[in-house]
């Protein structure tokens, strides 16, 4: 079956209908051992992993190839534009740093007016072979992103869900050489860049060019310490961005507008706007201080902006993508989903919820 990304009216193209139809008709399609062609508007490695994620199975491509002399060139240019996991033989490549970056991703998503989608989880709880298969899991479930927590034993940013989370992980022996090298086993196979949670005394106590490039090696794309003062992030912003890390900062309700505008200046990838003054945690609502917060930011930034710190349903990923954001960022509703019942029942669950959060964000 063939899905076009070109409206028949007005020949516009959006990608986006390709993940928009697979996503609406998903089981059946499945079910009935269908053949997923999507074309128009494919240019790049990052129009072809999109669509692969999304579900199609080839990609038809004519108007990039048919205005060029040499075809063969043609097809070697897009596989290999923008640094992306796909291989002539169009499989994920095996190397850990070919992953998209944090801030392509979100580009190539505004571009076609998306917002993303990012889930937390903490490694280790239940068992890193289940934070595995939770990677995977939401990767092939709608996540643009992936943000993973490291287990730490005095986590102040996080409330009672993900803390209890973090306590079950060390209990069980998690430590972060562990959670690389299930990171470094698994991040071939994502599509998504993984985004590594983790406290500034972690990343001392090892070193700062030892972590920095362990975290690379395995195949981690972004990082948010957020106990790292502003004063001090230089000490990472630097050394990060040279092994192609990018340091997200975080922005909270009670930021003013000079640290506001200095956080957004030095943030990579995206600026992490908190939705809330205090610890994550699920909420029945956003603030309405949110909004006023993500307007001032566009006043002195062009970057994403990602919402985290509250969002757990679907009605308010949509309200914050409503709002403006680049980016919604749902942590305590994943955690707590993945730890309740077994690891099967776990992982149906935040299966469910990451369908769900996505098709509220998706827009036609």
């Amino acid at each position: 079956m063939g899905i076009n990304n070109r409206n028949l009216e007005d020949f516009t193209v959006d990608i986006g209908t390709t993940q928009q139809l697979i996503a609406q008709r998903q089981e059946q399609l499945h079910s009935l051992g269908i053949t997923i062609v999507s074309e128009s508007g494919l240019h790049t490695a990052a129009d072809l992993a999109l669509v692969h994620k999304a579900g199609a199975h080839a990609v038809l491509i004519g108007e990039s190839l048919v205005k060029q002399n040499d075809v063969e060139q043609a097809v070697i240019n897009i596989l290999n534009s923008n640094t992306l996991p796909i291989t002539s033989e169009g499989t994920p490549s095996s190397s850990s740093t070919s992953t998209i970056s944090v801030s392509d991703c979100l580009k190539s998503l505004r571009e076609r007016n998306q917002c993303a989608l990012i889930p937390f989880i903490t490694a280790g709880d239940p068992d890193l072979e289940t934070t595995a298969e939770a990677l995977r899991l939401l990767d092939r479930s709608g996540a643009n992103l992936i943000e993973l927590g490291v287990p730490y034993s005095d986590p102040l940013a996080d409330g009672p869900v993900i803390q209890a989370a973090a306590t079950r992980a060390l209990q069980r022996g998690t430590r972060l050489d562990q959670v690389l090298e299930m990171v470094q086993a698994v991040s071939p196979s994502l599509q998504a860049p993984l985004i590594l949670f983790t406290y500034y005394n972690p990343i001392l106590n090892r070193g700062i060019e030892k972590f920095l490039k362990q975290i690379a090696s395995s195949g981690i794309r972004g990082l948010v310490v957020p106990d790292l003062p502003l004063e001090e992030a230089h000490t990472l912003l630097q050394p990060a961005a040279a092994l192609g890390i990018e340091v997200i900062l975080l922005v909270a309700p009670t930021s003013s507008k000079e640290r506001i505008e200095a956080i957004a200046l030095q943030s990579q990838g995206f600026i992490y706007l908190v939705s809330v003054t205090g610890v994550t945690g699920v909420r029945t609502e956003l603030q309405a201080r949110v909004k006023d917060l993500l307007m001032e930011i566009r006043g002195v930034s062009n970057k994403p902006i990602g919402i985290g710190f509250g969002i757990s349903d679907p009605e308010q990923a949509r309200q914050a993508m409503d709002w403006g954001a680049d980016a919604v960022i749902v942590g305590s509703a994943f955690v707590k989903r993945l730890a309740d019942g077994t690891p099967t029942q776990g992982l149906q669950s935040i299966e469910d919820l990451c369908r769900s959060l996505k098709a509220a964000i998706t827009t036609s």
